[in-house]
C-alpha cells in the first residue's frame, strides 16, 4: 500500500490550521460565491485573504485546492472573469470544478493549475472519467453513489489519473448537490447549488389529504414529524483498507461548515486511521468508528459503498446532528499559561459547561488523555466553581498537555442517542 491523501474541510482560516495541525495531508477551500458552502463564522476566506489561506496550507506541509464548483449562470461567469486572476495568484495546488464553463475560463486563463472535477459531476464510470482526463482533468472526485467494486474497475480501465471519493460526512439525498428542493422552498432566496442551501432534507415533514388541508397526520409514530428525506452522515473508516485495494488516491471529508472541533476530531481519527491500516491492512479499525461517534453525526451509515444501500441508511427522528461527546473547552494558544504553586493554569473558551471536578478528555494532534478538571479561575485571578459556556477562564488539570496550542477537550465516553 502506497501514499493515500487525507483532504479536510477549511471553512476558515482557523479551520484550515487545524485540520492541517491534527492530520490532514491537503484542505479544500472557498469563498462565497464559487463554492458550495457558505461560509458565516470565524475567520472568513475571501477574495482578499484567499492567497493567506494557501500560503499558510503550504507552511504547514499542505496542499491546498479552490473549489469553484457551482453551477453557473452568465452573469457567475461574468464575475469569475473579472477575478480570475485573483483566484490564479493565489497559486493554489488545483481548482475544484463541476461546470464546463468555468472548466473552460480556467483551462484558458490558468493553464498550469491542475484542475479537479467535482462530485457535483456525478461521475459514476470509467468512460466519464476518461472523458474528463481527455479534457485536461489531472483528478476526478467519484460519486457518493458508488460501490467500491466499481471504484475499483474504472481504476482498472483509468490507471493514469488521480481518483478521489468521500469517506465521511454528511449527504444528500438527491444525487451530490443536485437539490432544488431549497430553491423552491425559499423562493429561489436559498439556492442549494450556489452555496445557501437551506436543508429542507433536514426538515420534519407531515402527511396531508388533499380534502382535508387543515388536517396533518403523522407518516410514522413520532411527535416531531418524520425526517423521510434526512440520509445518516457517511463513515467509512472501518473500509479503508478496501478503499486502497481499490486504487483511490485521496480520501474525502465532508464539512466546511462544521466546527473547528468536527474538523479536528475527525481529523486525527482519520490520520490515525490511515497510517494503521498502511502498516497493517488487515488492521482493525473499529475503535476509529467509536471516535468518530464522539462528533456530530445523525446516526452513520456505509451508503452505497458496499453495494447495499436501503432504508437503514436514513435517520427517520433526527435532523440536526448529535455528538456522542460534547466540546467543553479550546485552549487559547495565543495565550500564555499562568504558573502557580497550584500548578500551571491554562486560557482556554468554555464551549459548553465544565464543572470543577470533572473527568474530561483532552485531545491534541499528538496526544489524547483523559484528566480531572482540578480549578478554575476568571481573569482578574478569582476562583470560580465552573466555567459557563462562552466564558473566557484560566483551568488547571490534573494532566497537562505537552503541546497545549491546539488543545481540545470534551466529555469522556460515547452518549447513548448517536447510532
Amino acid at each position: 500500500m502506497g501514499k493515500v491523501e487525507l483532504l479536510m474541510p477549511a471553512g476558515n482560516l482557523e479551520k484550515l490550521e487545524y485540520a492541517v495541525r491534527y492530520g490532514a495531508d491537503a484542505v479544500y477551500l472557498g469563498v462565497v460565491d464559487f463554492s458550495l458552502r457558505a461560509m458565516r463564522k470565524g475567520n472568513l476566506i475571501t477574495l482578499e485573504n484567499l492567497k493567506d489561506a494557501v500560503e499558510l496550507a503550504h507552511k504547514l506541509g499542505a496542499k491546498s485546492y479552490i473549489t469553484l464548483n457551482i453551477f453557473a449562470f452568465n452573469s457567475d461567469i461574468k464575475l469569475l472573469e473579472e477575478c480570475v486572476e485573483k483566484f490564479k495568484d493565489a497559486n493554489p495546488d488545483a481548482f475544484i470544478v463541476s461546470d464546463f464553463g468555468i472548466f473552460n475560463l480556467l483551462r484558458k486563463n490558468a493553464p498550469d493549475v491542475p484542475i479537479h472535477v467535482s462530485t457535483q459531476t456525478n461521475t459514476l464510470n470509467y468512460e466519464s472519467v476518461k472523458f474528463w482526463q481527455d479534457l485536461g482533468a489531472s483528478r476526478v472526485i467519484l460519486a457518493r453513489e458508488l460501490p467500491i467494486k466499481d471504484v475499483a474497475e474504472i481504476r482498472q480501465h483509468v490507471p493514469d489519473i488521480e481518483l478521489e471519493c468521500f469517506v465521511h460526512g454528511s449527504q444528500c439525498v438527491s444525487f451530490s448537490g443536485r437539490c432544488l428542493l431549497s430553491d423552491y422552498f425559499t423562493k429561489g432566496e436559498r439556492k442549494a447549488n450556489h452555496g445557501n442551501c437551506s436543508q429542507p432534507c433536514r426538515w420534519s415533514y407531515k402527511l396531508v389529504e388533499s380534502t382535508r388541508p387543515d388536517q396533518y397526520y403523522e407518516i410514522n409514530q413520532d411527535e416531531r414529524g418524520s425526517h423521510i428525506l434526512s440520509p445518516k452522515d457517511l463513515c467509512l473508516v472501518e473500509y479503508l483498507s478496501q478503499m486502497i485495494d481499490a486504487g483511490i488516491d485521496s480520501f474525502k471529508v465532508e464539512g466546511r461548515t462544521k466546527s473547528l472541533y468536527y474538523v479536528s476530531a475527525v481529523a486525527k481519527a482519520y490520520r490515525q486511521a490511515i497510517d494503521e491500516v498502511l502498516k497493517n491492512p488487515s488492521a482493525d479499525l473499529h475503535k476509529y468508528f467509536v471516535e468518530l461517534q464522539k462528533v456530530g453525526n445523525r446516526g452513520y451509515t456505509t451508503g452505497f459503498a458496499l453495494g447495499n444501500n436501503n432504508f437503514e441508511s436514513y435517520s427517520y427522528d433526527i435532523s440536526k446532528g448529535l455528538a456522542g461527546a460534547d466540546f467543553l473547552c479550546e485552549f487559547k494558544g495565543a495565550y500564555e499559561p499562568l504558573k502557580t504553586d497550584e500548578g500551571t493554569y491554562f486560557a482556554v473558551k468554555i464551549k459548553n459547561k465544565m464543572l470543577v471536578g470533572d473527568e474530561v478528555e483532552i485531545i491534541t494532534p499528538e496526544e489524547q488523555f483523559t484528566t480531572k478538571l482540578l480549578a478554575v479561575k476568571d481573569e482578574s485571578g478569582e476562583n470560580l466553581p465552573l466555567g459557563n459556556t462562552n466564558d473566557d477562564v484560566y483551568v488547571l488539570f490534573d494532566r497537562c498537555p505537552k503541546d497545549y496550542k491546539y488543545a481540545l477537550v470534551r466529555t469522556i465516553g460515547v452518549k447513548s442517542h448517536v447510532s
